[in-house]
């Protein structure tokens, strides 16, 4: 099962994080928020559907992310989790660790946003940028 989440870039993207990749519904980032990628996100991890919830609570599936961005993408894997509980109604965070609060879609990924190539990051900071986070869930 599969899903895509359109967001938009922010002048203030960094993508310098070690451990997450984040995308979120709100509006505004500040330079803080160094694992966002994308703002105005469509919908955060409370908006995804039940069938793929399922999926992401089992700690067998195997979870794929692709960033895509004008004609880059960027994909990454990581593993479902039976402590996730998918409320957040703003976020959608993955991460290389096994933590997990309601913002986390999945855990245990193979890289995070420090990786994505910066090519996509340059084309992040114009606000104007739309991408799509699509998530693969099996």
């Amino acid at each position: 099962m599969q899903i895509e989440i359109p967001f938009y870039g922010h002048k203030n993207i960094r993508s310098l994080h070690p451990r997450t990749i984040e995308i979120t519904t709100e509006a505004d980032l500040t330079v803080n928020g160094d694992c966002i990628i994308g703002v105005n996100a469509a919908h955060g991890c409370n908006d995804i559907s039940e069938k793929i919830k399922t999926l992401l609570k089992n700690p067998k599936s195997t979870v794929t992310c692709t960033i895509s961005v004008k004609d880059f993408s960027f994909k990454t894997k990581g593993k479902g989790n039976e402590k996730l509980t998918l409320l957040n109604p703003h976020d959608i965070v993955i991460r290389k660790s096994s933590f997990v609060c309601p913002r986390t879609l999945a855990t245990n990924f193979d890289a995070a946003s420090d990786a994505i190539p910066r090519s996509i990051v340059k084309a992040l900071q114009n606000p104007d940028t739309r991408g799509i986070f699509k998530i693969e869930v099996s």
